[in-house]
């Protein structure tokens, strides 16, 4: 017998769009409906994504300064031979998963959220019947909210299982494998083969492009290039991968040689794509743009009272721009005056070292002479040596208008640079201009003087440099 059910929302995805618009929902005493039909409360951020891959990006640290101490020492540090067991690294990050899933459902339920596990399929744009162990529920809303989120792209000679794995597989490996080679050379695939690498494993990287981290420029990838040659990671760039069997991958070179890499897995990770399928999407009527779902600035869709958030709605696919999302809609669907419309979205990529960019980079200024670019080196700064992240080629950029000053764009790439990522989004959301960086005083000894140090050199006047 299948149950009915009305709501004011229904929020389809509790990934970052979903659970974060549900609870603003509920704050704002929308009766609302949240659906959870896929990896669980958190969605792929907190469950197989952000959350556990810097879970096991740290552990990997952990074990790499130990190795070093064990190599004859660091700082006057020493120690023995560090060994490592994956299947407790995988409980310990199992561990912080169920504290914040308990966290999310905690937050709902204050919301007075009704969460219903199970995966729905819409007939039309505002119902939908979930199927869950307990049975059927047919849900109609006033306002829907689609937040299903992303998943990892499958190359066809290449699908995924056995020793062929996604980045949710990689993240709960039972041991680490001698061999592992990463088809796809983006921010996914080095932040989990560098991981790999740290853990011991002998890692090689296949990558279409001619370099690394394509979406990010060149002054930026290369400190995360010469990490990856001091540390043995094979580099096989302009290259294609092919099938995979009997421990080994064909690829063919940038030369177009045919070559044999051994492996124990294959991390495949080229891109992911958004969750569009199986759910019904074809009978709500809403356009597209491309594999996207359309949006307007209040993240309205083409059909009347259905909203879309998060990775379903194009790029940048990242957690912060869904939540974001997330409450703007809940925002609008209570009343209030709303719109999606951030000056920047930061975008950090875990690597060795870490890499933020945000606003305009040198790519998107080439050739204008009407903007001032400034670089300021992590190795003129105390607190980087003191921390041993000043001597790997990382920097900060600041990217302004010559007339004004406004700042345009702002890069890092450093070692705890993610850190600095919030102090970049906020300079430029407030419209800072250099004058704002240089006058603001910043704390001794810290990487963020980088930042004050970059403006001021593009004033004309840098102190340490």
């Amino acid at each position: 017998m299948t149950q009915t059910l009305k709501t004011k929302v229904l929020v389809i995805g509790a990934g970052t769009g979903g659970y974060v618009a549900g609870i603003r929902c509920g704050q704002l005493g929308l009766d609302t409906v949240l659906v959870d039909g896929g990896d669980g409360l958190g969605g792929t951020c907190l469950n197989v994504g952000c959350i556990p891959s810097k879970a096991i990006i740290h552990a990997a640290g952990k074990f790499e300064t130990v190795a070093k101490a064990s190599g004859g020492g660091t700082l006057g540090i020493t120690a023995a031979a560090p060994a490592i067991d994956l299947t407790q690294t995988v409980a310990w990050k199992d561990g912080i998963v169920r504290k914040l899933n308990a966290g999310v459902a905690a937050l709902l339920k204050k919301a007075k959220v009704k969460v219903i596990k199970g995966w729905a399929e819409f007939a039309d744009a505002k119902t939908c019947v979930v199927k869950t162990d307990e049975g059927d529920i047919r849900i109609t809303a006033e306002h829907v909210i689609l937040a299903t989120g992303s998943e990892p792209v499958e190359l066809p000679f290449l699908p995924f299982g056995g020793d062929v794995i996604s980045s949710t597989e990689a993240l709960s490996l039972s041991e680490v494998p001698k061999k592992m080679v990463v088809v796809g050379g983006g921010y996914i695939g080095l932040e989990l083969g560098i991981a790999y690498r740290k853990l011991g494993a002998e890692v090689a990287i296949v990558e279409m492009a001619d370099r690394i981290l394509p979406l990010y420029d060149k002054a930026l990838t290369d400190p995360v290039a010469k990490w990856l040659e001091k540390h043995g990671v094979e580099l096989h760039l302009g290259a294609r991968a092919g099938g995979f069997g009997d421990g080994k991958l064909s690829i063919t070179t940038k030369d177009g040689e045919p070559l044999q890499l051994d492996a124990d897995k294959v991390l495949v990770t080229v891109g992911r794509r958004p969750r569009t399928q199986g759910w019904g999407l074809e009978n709500m009527g809403v356009a597209m743009a491309g594999p996207f779902v359309t949006i307007d600035q209040r993240c309205a869709t083409s059909m009347k009272n259905v909203w879309a958030v998060g990775d379903l709605t194009g790029e940048p696919m990242l957690a912060h721009k869904g939540s974001t999302q997330g409450e703007v809609v809940a925002e609008i669907i209570a009343g209030h005056d709303r719109i999606f419309d951030p000056v920047t979205i930061a975008a950090v990529c875990f690597t060795e070292p870490e890499i933020v960019s945000a606003g305009l980079g040198p790519n998107e200024v080439a050739g204008r002479d009407d903007v001032i670019q400034s670089v300021f080196p992590f190795a003129a700064i105390g607190r980087a040596l003191a921390i041993e992240a000043g001597e790997d080629g990382g920097f900060v950029r600041v990217i302004a208008n010559k007339g004004d000053h406004r700042i345009l764009g702002i890069q890092a790439v450093g070692q705890h640079v993610s850190e600095l990522s919030n102090s970049f989004a906020q300079m430029l959301e407030m419209g800072a201009v250099l004058e704002d960086v240089a006058g603001t005083i910043h704390v001794h000894p810290t990487l963020g003087e980088a930042f004050h140090e970059a403006s001021l050199r593009a004033l004309g006047h840098a102190i340490h440099i």
